[in-house]
């Protein structure tokens, strides 16, 4: 059969993380793509393993479709490679979770018991997938920690093969020299077909020593491989641990960052405030210093009436400057002088001293002569307004320059 063509992969990934609908993968849209990355990266370092759909039905009885890595792990045992044939399920939370891992042993093939990372149903549990940490972990650092986990302890071997003529069989299975012929895995729905998986490690001798004999190789490549072993579960506790701590680092960093970022904001805004009441001020210092000159101005025109102030008439004790001002004097005088007339007569009406009709005509006359006062003292103040901006400018101009 033809090796399977990575073209025919990458299509068939895309086809089926595209599909909508009723027919649609239960995966989330924003981890197709890396689910898509992760498969494909897994096909281009280990070619045995096959990607595939194909219904998994949980405890519940709930059954789903699902995407699955089918093939083979290789690994060295005693200086011989091997194959394990694995079956990787991507659960509907891969891969903010990690995979689930069976071992898929053939009808020549038996899960050893125990083993310390495959339980009896062919479930594969180690190190790797209890910490699984997202998004760095994926499947090619999954199947590397595979191969050398097996490697280390195989969990299948071959059957060995009853004899019947022999009347008289040992009670313990002797070697096989030679391992099983190749095997498959049943069909799924791929894109590609099925492939070859290696012949499985043969079963142990189990000669029996004589009574009181222990071979001190034995004894020492077990206490080996547990004290390698002790040593890598410590190790990767370490690393673990030392990942944690950094992350709690890096996340106290992220929020006093934020908070120092929320301060500046702060510190910007109040030296900003800071500075409009500065020029502020600075405008209120301008005008005092402007009306200080006017009013320094006035005292040295008028210091020379302070020793006639026995003398003054209270009708000249007050000059205006100008014309206007000397114009809105008699208006504001004769509407106050208008307003007293009018409070007089309405005095005179409630006392009865003078007759209705006559109260009426005097006060017709007395408001319309009123209001053109009043309104000649509006026309006057609107036009000294007028002088009084035109004079500030003046003034601003010179204390500019």
């Amino acid at each position: 059969m033809e090796p399977p063509n990575p073209q025919q992969f990458q299509q068939f990934l895309s086809s089926v993380l595209s599909q909508r609908g009723p027919s649609a993968l239960p995966y989330a849209e924003d981890v197709k793509w890396l689910i898509r990355q992760h498969l494909l990266s897994l096909i281009d370092i280990y070619p045995s393993l096959q990607p595939k759909t194909a219904s998994f039905t949980h405890n519940d009885g709930r059954t789903v479709n699902l995407l699955q890595a089918v093939g083979t792990v290789p690994m060295v045992y005693l200086d011989r490679p091997y194959n394990i044939p694995v079956i990787i399920w991507l659960m509907e939370s891969y891969p903010r979770h990690p995979p689930l891992v069976f071992v898929n042993p053939t009808r020549d093939m038996v899960i050893k018991k125990p083993h310390p990372f495959v339980n009896p149903s062919g479930v594969v549990s180690i190190p790797y997938l209890q910490n699984w940490i997202y998004p760095s972990s994926n499947l090619v650092e999954l199947v590397r920690n595979l191969s050398h986990f097996f490697g280390r302890d195989p969990p299948l071997y071959a059957k060995v093969q009853a004899h019947p003529s022999n009347p008289n069989p040992s009670p313990r299975p002797t070697p096989n020299p030679h391992p099983p012929p190749s095997t498959s895995f049943p069909n799924h729905s791929s894109p590609v077909g099925s492939s070859g998986i290696r012949p499985a490690i043969p079963p142990r001798p189990v000669q029996q020593p004589p009574y009181g004999a222990v071979k001190q190789d034995d004894w020492e490549e077990v206490f080996k491989r547990n004290a390698t072993d002790k040593l890598l579960v410590d190790l990767h506790n370490d690393i673990v641990g030392l990942r944690n701590a950094q992350e709690k680092d890096m996340d106290g960093l992220f929020n006093a960052q934020g908070v120092l970022k929320q301060r500046e904001e702060q510190l910007k805004q109040g030296l900003k405030e800071m500075q409009d009441e500065k020029e502020g001020l600075e405008q209120q210092l301008q005008m005092v210093l402007m009306n200080s000159d006017v009013l320094e101005g006035w005292l040295r025109e008028n210091e020379g009436k302070v020793t006639n102030l026995g003398n003054v008439d209270v009708d000249t004790a007050f000059e205006p400057c100008d014309n206007l001002s000397k114009q809105m004097l008699d208006c504001t005088a004769s509407d106050l002088a208008l307003e007293d007339v009018i409070y007089s007569l309405d005095k005179a009406i409630q006392g009865g001293a003078i007759p209705f009709d006559q109260y009426l005509r005097n006060i017709r006359l007395l408001s319309r002569e009123q209001f053109f006062h009043r309104a000649t003292a509006s026309k006057v103040r609107a036009a000294q307004m007028q002088a009084q901006v035109a004079n500030m400018a003046a003034r601003t101009s010179q204390y500019a320059l």
